[in-house]
């Protein structure tokens, strides 16, 4: 790539690595611009242009997806294998893993997952647009900003056990779930510099490394939780100790990486002062980031927590939570999309490509939608026996199944409306985003979601039920929104932004139904997400997951949870819909941008964020 645009260097820094002015490595670029080259040739007739972009598109996506999608469900996997191990000694500590990892810790991930994403739109769009000597800088105040707000967060997670029971769960699983809390509070930091450096590493398109790092983690780490609750006996606080120890070792390994490494010698010159400049501004950014996302994280982490208030919470509970998890591993597959859509909108937006981000745009929502299908299917064939991996009880086998066809749209959702996310995050519509999650979610999908559960006493399936009313709503939105937008504006917006900156096993069966709906969902909905992300539309996807998550998702999942009596599986019901709802708006505005204006907002931020240097020296 060319050095220009990429701003004067960084003054005389702490660490003093190389610092040339690019990177050595255009591939990515030159496919790139030969990606706009052929879109634009209108002299190629429409059918051979298309599959020749489409091609080209395809090979770049999986370049990325790929490692991306093998990081997130290794990172899962993780977790997951935490909750196994505990449910393994038995159904309580099976309910109390599941409260804490589902209810408390997603809390912490899903800030520190939103409020890094800013990194991802400005890293990202800064690269494209050659200002390689920011990504350090953007890196440093992203991790500045994270450390600070895991202060209060590990408060929070001091005072587990008076918060969940304000929050009407029983005395014995709180207990049990704060033990499990209290060793993840080492956890909240090791997220906060987990996400800015993976965020930072993907704008470079550079996943396969992380995903290394991964996969060597979770050796390591089933070994440890082996030892630490099967061995020495530490029971559910040793589970979540070496969860917390192996989220550091991803954490210190990756910085050694950046520091070491040929390909980040460019966008790595050291520690600077400049780091601790423009805070505020980044902030603003970070905050309605956060908000899009942890209105969009939080969604189905309400539905476990309204699933404690029903009948035989315990039961209701384990068989939610297991489907709960199965959906989270086949999510990240569309997290790991929505990942590649940030990465290459906001590349594509940088380097003044709208055409080319346009086109990314569709080609990985259908790739992500396809998946998600596939995976669906699979689900729902083994929707009698997955719970078994679980819990040894029957009751919850047949209660997981009965719900797989909820999971089943739950995951056809997740496969666009993530992808729809990620475009408003590529684009800076975080805020808006918000209001529509507001919306959909928990003033639609919760309230409909209790009101079919509890009032129409269909339970779990009620619950969920209306809540994946308030998605499909949210996903309409988004649909809406993105096939109505005015690309070249974008771009225009993006450049200004620049310029800125068991018994339990039968009820795990019978939830199933639910599952499989929602890792359908699942696989398309933070595709859509990431593609937000790296348009820096962070603000305007917070206005959607506020109307599909909280204003339609979680009230129709308390609804059918609570009024209808379906428990659990109403619920998560009502919550899938709140998801289907964002899903469809993040389709329809991701499918209506006008990628030329987005590339123009992109350059404008760039050159907004690139302040004046100061060196961080030592006298």
């Amino acid at each position: 790539m060319g050095s220009k645009g990429s701003g004067e260097k960084l003054g005389t820094p702490l660490l003093d690595p190389s610092s040339p002015s690019q990177p050595a490595s255009g591939d990515g670029e030159g496919a790139s611009k030969q990606l706009e080259d052929i879109l634009t040739d209108t002299t190629i007739p429409f059918l051979q242009r298309f599959s020749k972009a489409s091609a080209k598109e395809m090979k770049l996506l999986v370049h990325l997806a790929a490692p991306a999608v093998m990081v997130y469900m290794l990172n899962y996997v993780m977790s997951m294998s935490t909750q196994i191990f505990s449910g393994h000694l038995g159904n309580l500590e099976l309910a109390a893993a599941s409260l804490g990892n589902t209810g408390i810790q997603i809390f912490a991930y899903g800030l520190m997952l939103g409020m890094g994403s800013a990194v991802e739109t400005l890293c990202g769009q800064a690269y494209g647009a050659h200002k390689y000597d920011m990504l350090g800088v953007y890196l440093q105040r992203s991790t500045l900003l994270l450390m600070a707000t895991g202060i209060p967060l590990a408060i929070i997670y001091a005072f587990s056990y008076p918060l969940l029971i304000l929050l009407g769960q029983s005395p014995e699983i709180a207990s049990a779930a704060s033990v499990f809390v209290y060793g993840l509070i080492p956890q909240i930091f090791a997220y906060a510099a987990n996400f800015p450096i993976q965020k930072f590493l993907q704008a470079q398109s550079i996943v396969a490394p992380s995903a290394y790092i991964s996969g060597s983690t979770l050796v390591l780490h089933l070994l440890l939780s082996w030892l630490a609750v099967y061995k020495l006996g530490l029971g559910l606080v040793g589970a979540s100790l070496v969860l917390s120890l192996s989220w550091w070792i991803i954490v210190g390994a990756q910085f050694v990486y950046i520091v070491l490494s040929e390909r980040c010698k460019y966008t790595w010159a050291g520690f600077s002062w400049q780091a601790f400049s423009g805070l505020w501004g980044f902030l603003k950014l970070s905050a309605a980031s956060a908000v899009m996302l942890c209105l969009e994280t939080w969604y189905f982490q309400v539905l476990v927590l309204i699933a404690g208030l029903l009948e035989n919470p315990e039961l209701a509970l384990d068989s939610l939570s297991v489907c709960m998890t199965i959906s989270g591993w086949v999510f990240m597959i569309s997290v790991g999309f929505n990942a590649a859509a940030s990465v290459r909108v906001s590349n594509e937006l940088g380097a003044g490509h709208p055409k080319a981000a346009a086109f990314s745009v569709v080609v990985v929502t259908m790739m992500s939608f396809v998946i998600s299908v596939v995976l669906a299917i699979i689900i729902l064939c083994l929707r009698d026996v997955i719970s078994y991996a679980f819990t040894e009880g029957e009751t919850v086998a047949h209660a997981v199944s009965d719900l797989c066809p909820l999971l089943a749209i739950t995951l056809i959702l997740n496969g666009i409306q993530p992808v729809l996310s990620g475009v408003a995050v590529g684009c800076g519509w975080q805020a808006f985003v918000a209001y529509v999650n507001v919306g959909c979610y928990y003033i639609v999908g919760v309230p409909v979601g209790c009101l079919l559960g509890f009032k129409f006493g269909l339970g779990a399936k009620g619950l969920w039920g209306g809540m994946i009313g308030g998605t499909f709503m949210q996903t309409l939105i988004l649909l809406w929104v993105t096939f109505r937008t005015d690309w070249n504006k974008e771009v225009e917006e993006a450049m200004k932004r620049l310029d800125k900156w068991e018994t339990v096993a039968h009820a795990v069966s019978d939830l199933c139904p639910l599952l499989a709906i929602t890792l359908i969902l699942n696989g398309i909905q933070p595709v859509l997400s990431g593609v937000a992300v790296g348009c820096g539309w962070q603000a305007f996807v917070a206005y959607v997951n506020v109307g599909c998550y909280y204003i339609v998702g979680v009230p129709i999942g308390c609804l059918l949870g609570f009024k209808f009596g379906l428990g659990a599986k109403g619920l998560w019901g009502g919550m899938i819909g709140g998801t289907f709802m964002q899903t469809l708006i993040l389709l329809w505005v991701t499918f209506r941008t006008d990628w030329n204006k987005e590339v123009e907002e992109a350059m404008k931020r760039l050159n907004k964020w690139e302040a004046k240097k100061q060196p961080l020296s030592i006298e």
